[in-house]
């Protein structure tokens, strides 16, 4: 009598079991086929949601990410309660969207190999080329799952967001995001400096630092507006896809996206910089607090219009599904065989390439490299570098000054800067985008073209320093040369530009699979010619302390990298 009950439960389960494969056998093979595409397109949303994780919880401008997942399991209930009888894709207009969405699949999937091995899976363009092939996986799903053998979901304006959600939930890649900051922290500066001037507050512009007189304020990176421009673009879209149904009120919600984060943006910087002049300390809560209010506000304005705006929900007819002919056969084939390409070709570079985690050798003693004085030099060690390493993704930084009278009456300064990274901390590519005419540039320095060069560096005693990118800047009228060299386990990497993906090719080609290294950047400026400067015993020591750590210092033909 026991065993009744359990042998009730197990014909119950059969039973269920039963009727879900007597389900699935029911449908046509154009279904089939779009289950198995939206089955893959899932788990790849899943694998992509897990790997940029990590990014979403240490970037503050991708934290609107850790919601990417959910919304576009609502964008797509949205187009399956959209989907009537008489809407569909036919078999050209599928054909065509699945051979585009394969081909950006495949390119997308090419590149990640490409760039992953060379840069590690945890650059910016290597997450911004993974998105990509997650949106164009998605991509392919929706157009088979729209389809007219299938209709489960309706073609329109909620799945053509749905890719649009994973690019920008993803990092940018780095010469574009240096780009769009580098505009927004000029437009905010010149706008906060003409408000303050228009109200009868002396203020004086230097690149990105306002000066009032009595203290000086920084547009940094972090007061850019990217944040709250790219997660109000989004949740713009996102609402107008789930709340609108005009074409016209959905122009209106996303139009007004970008304009309403610009100018809450301003504000914000308008008001930090207000209460900097009254002496109120920006560090910590005013400008964290700001930040989000920003980011509360202009999301709660967009989510306000759009209830606004929204309409009486349409009762659609009841979904009709039309006979599935071979209409289906081409686009699916596209799709599944792109699809499994791509799975084949990451697996394959997931099993080739080597992963290592921040740690392994010890950090060099930085503090003891780079003399902490030196005869008739006045010497100052920087204390705020702290402030940059969630930024630099290091904490290892060491900056400091030389000073002392020139023989022509002048100064002679001179400032040696170090970072140091464990392996894993941070990909080649990533480090090589904080070069100085990167950086500088937002400080109020003008790089000058006619200082640009690759040289080696020769020293009094007849020794040559390895092969350093020299750069040459000016910044209201005082000029600064510098020299920098970019080390990789020890040894200088080569002429790299990080926005050229022609040398980003070459770097793969000649490092192959990517192994995370220790790196280390190094830099010299001077507002003297290096020629002024090669014969001070301070030079000298400086650079034998750095050939410690793989800085090339010897005889010419042995400090070539």
């Amino acid at each position: 009598m026991s065993a009744a009950p359990e042998l009730h439960a197990r014909r119950r389960a059969a039973g269920r079991f039963g009727a879900i494969r007597g389900k699935l056998g029911a449908w046509t093979e154009a279904e089939r086929a779009a289950g198995a595409a939206g089955l893959a397109a899932g788990l790849a949303l899943l694998v992509w949601a897990l790997r940029l994780w990590p990014e979403w919880s240490r970037n503050p401008d991708l934290s609107h990410g850790f919601l990417a997942v959910p919304a576009v399991v609502l964008l797509w209930l949205r187009a399956r309660e959209d989907a009537p009888a008489d809407r569909g894709l036919g078999a050209a207009a599928q054909s065509v969207l699945t051979l585009a969405a394969a081909l950006v699949l495949g390119g997308a999937a090419l590149f990640v190999a490409i760039y992953s091995t060379a840069f590690g899976w945890t650059a910016a363009p290597t997450l911004f080329l993974t998105s990509m092939a997650v949106a164009a996986a998605l991509t392919l799903a929706v157009v088979l799952a729209a389809g007219r053998a299938v209709r489960w979901i309706a073609p329109g304006w909620p799945v053509l967001v749905l890719p649009a959600v994973v690019l920008l939930s993803a990092p940018l890649p780095p010469g574009t995001y240096a780009r769009l900051t580098l505009g927004l922290q000029n437009g905010i500066t010149i706008g906060v400096v003409e408000t303050l001037r228009l109200f009868g507050i002396a203020a004086m512009r230097s690149g990105n630092v306002i000066n009032l007189g009595t203290i000086s304020v920084g547009v940094e990176e972090a007061c850019s507006g990217v944040r709250s421009l790219v997660s109000c673009l989004l949740a713009g879209l996102v609402l107008s896809a789930l709340l609108l149904r005009s074409p016209w009120r959905r122009v209106w919600l996303v139009g007004l996206a970008a304009p309403l984060a610009l100018a809450a943006n301003f504000a914000r910087s308008l008001v930090l910089t207000l209460l900097a002049r009254g002496g109120v300390d920006l560090g910590g809560f005013w400008h964290d607090a700001l930040g989000y209010a920003v980011l509360v506000i202009t999301t709660g304005l967009l989510a306000a219009l759009a209830f606004f705006l929204e309409e009486p929900p349409l009762r659609p007819a009841p979904c009709a599904r039309a006979p599935a002919g071979n209409a289906w056969k081409p686009a699916s084939v596209l799709a599944l065989a792109a699809l499994a390409l791509a799975f084949v070709w990451v697996g394959q570079l997931l099993a080739r390439t080597q992963f290592g985690a921040p740690g392994g050798s010890p950090p060099p003693e930085l503090e003891r490299l780079v003399p902490a004085k030196a005869d008739g030099w006045t010497v100052t060690t920087r204390t705020d570098l702290g402030r940059f390493a969630g930024i630099l993704r290091t904490g290892h930084l060491l900056e400091r000054s030389y000073s002392k009278p020139g023989a022509d009456g002048r100064r002679v300064q001179l400032t040696v800067y170090t970072a140091w990274w464990p392996a894993g901390a941070s990909s080649v590519s990533e480090v090589a985008t904080h070069t100085p005419e990167a950086c500088w540039p937002g400080a109020g320095w003008t790089l000058l073209p006619e200082g640009t060069a690759r040289r080696a560096l020769a020293l009094a005693d007849g020794r040559v320093a390895g092969e350093a990118e020299q750069r040459a800047f000016i910044g209201n009228g005082y000029p600064q040369h510098v020299w920098f060299w970019h080390l990789v386990e020890g040894a200088p990497l080569g002429p790299f530009e990080p926005k050229s993906w022609r040398q980003q090719l070459r770097l793969f080609f000649e490092r192959g699979v990517r192994r995370d290294e220790p790196q280390m950047f190094i830099r010299l400026s001077s507002n003297r010619e290096w020629s002024e400067i090669a014969g001070e015993a301070l030079v000298a020591e400086t650079l034998n302390g750095l050939s410690r750590i793989g800085l090339p210092v010897g005889p010419p033909e042995k400090a070539s990298p």
